[in-house]
This record gives C-alpha cells, structure tokens and sequence, in this order.
C-alpha cells in the first residue's frame, strides 16, 4: 500500500524557504522605509540651509566673517543650521557654508558665494 503526503523533511524545507523569503521581504521593507526618512530629513534640511542662506542674499550688508549656528523648525522637527563665512580672495565676495544638522548627526551642506550689491 503506497502513502501520498509529504515527508517531515519535505514540510521543513518548504518552512525553511518561505521564511528565508519572509526575512528578505521584511529587511527590505524596512531599507525602504529608512531610506523614505532619510529622504524627508533631507528635504526638510535642504529648506532650513536655504532659508538661511537667502536671509544672507537679502541683507544689504555683507555677511562678517565667523560662525553662527540658528535653529530651524520644519515639520515639527528642529534641525540646527551653522552658517560659516569665509573670506575670498576678492574683497567683494564672501563664501557662505550652511551646516544641518539633527543634533549631532550631519544631514546637509550647502555653500554659496555672497557678492556685495
């Protein structure tokens, strides 16, 4: 008399595939997800270093060389914006670096050249 079925070794590789497939599926739902965060931190980062760097393109002063460091809110989320001014080899210029961060983790770094008008 023959039996149909599947054997004990049979049934726990089956069990063995589908959960290295699962395991797969979850790492990278969840690499997508980081990456999605990621994403938004940099947007979000990228409109806090330009705010900043606009408010320097608008003053009718040239920018004094040094550091300064403001917060800025987007999203219910606070990031700090260091702002560095350089001095360039032409008087009339300055060199303008702005720094996010969300606190001590670097996000986004913009520069740009600040021209007297």
């Amino acid at each position: 008399m023959k039996q149909t079925g599947f054997t004990l070794i049979e049934v726990l590789v089956a069990l063995a595939i589908v959960s290295i497939a699962l395991i797969a599926g979850l790492q990278a739902t969840q690499a997508l997800t980081t990456n999605a965060s990621r994403q938004t931190d940099v947007l979000l980062a990228h409109l806090c270093a330009e705010n900043e760097l606009i408010k320097m393109r608008l003053s009718p002063q040239m920018p004094s060389v040094g550091d300064s460091s403001q917060a800025c809110e987007q999203a219910g989320h606070s990031y700090d914006v260091r702002l560095t001014v350089l001095p360039t080899p032409n008087p009339s210029f300055r060199r303008v670096d702005a720094q996010v961060f969300d606190g001590s983790a670097p996000i986004l770094r913009l520069s740009t050249i600040v021209g007297r008008f």
